[in-house]
């Protein structure tokens, strides 16, 4: 299998640790891909994804799974059901907090391409603190949900880690580790995880 990836994406950072815990992490090959906004890459387009959106996997016989959870849930039964439930309420729960989760760094992104990509006089910046506040909304719920964060490992904690993280890379002043400390404490514990230690982003 491959891997189409960028070290900076929270996406990719969360199939990488989940390939990790579940023993998968050798059998991926992971291949360096650029997917920014307003950039061409017509070959992954084409071939891979026509969204260019990243991660991808490439499986051996040519076919592709594409979204983080789509991957991350493709891995998981490969190694036999571990980071999501299979059946029942506790599936319905965890693949309702995972699209929280996956709204949330949708719009820690926005933000992201907002500052980075759009022409200053373009900006909107009532938008792009719409869209902060989402992610802080969705912060403020789990510290909030203490048993999400002290439950065996599943595919919302590592989530939850990569929001984390992704402040830290992208928004390393935003404070949240003084306005949420039940996340505080939750990430310090993650951190202890090899899986999480090595994907953290490199330095911005």
């Amino acid at each position: 299998m491959k891997l189409a990836y960028s070290p900076a994406s929270p996406f990719a950072r969360k199939v990488r640790i989940a390939a990790i815990e579940l023993g998968l992490i050798d059998k991926i090959e992971f291949v360096p891909t650029k997917a920014t906004p307003i950039t061409e890459n017509e070959d992954y387009a084409r071939k891979v994804s026509p969204l260019r959106k990243i991660p991808a996997l490439i499986l051996g016989d040519g076919n592709v799974i594409v979204d983080s959870y789509v991957i991350a849930e493709y891995l998981d039964e490969l190694a036999g059901g571990k980071l999501i439930p299979a059946s029942g309420i506790k599936k319905w729960q965890v693949k309702t907090d995972h699209s929280i989760i996956q709204g949330m760094l949708d719009a820690l992104l926005l933000c992201r391409y907002e500052k980075m990509l759009r022409p200053e006089q373009f900006r909107w910046a009532e938008w792009t603190d719409d869209q902060f506040k989402r992610a802080w909304d969705g912060l403020a719920r789990f510290e909030t949900h203490p048993d999400v964060l002290t439950r065996p490992l599943d595919i919302v904690q590592i989530g939850i880690v990569c929001v984390l993280g992704y402040l830290d890379f992208r928004f390393p002043d935003c404070g949240w580790r003084k306005t949420f400390p039940k996340l505080d404490a939750f990430h310090e514990k993650m951190m202890q995880l090899e899986s999480v230690r090595i994907s953290v982003p490199p330095p911005a």
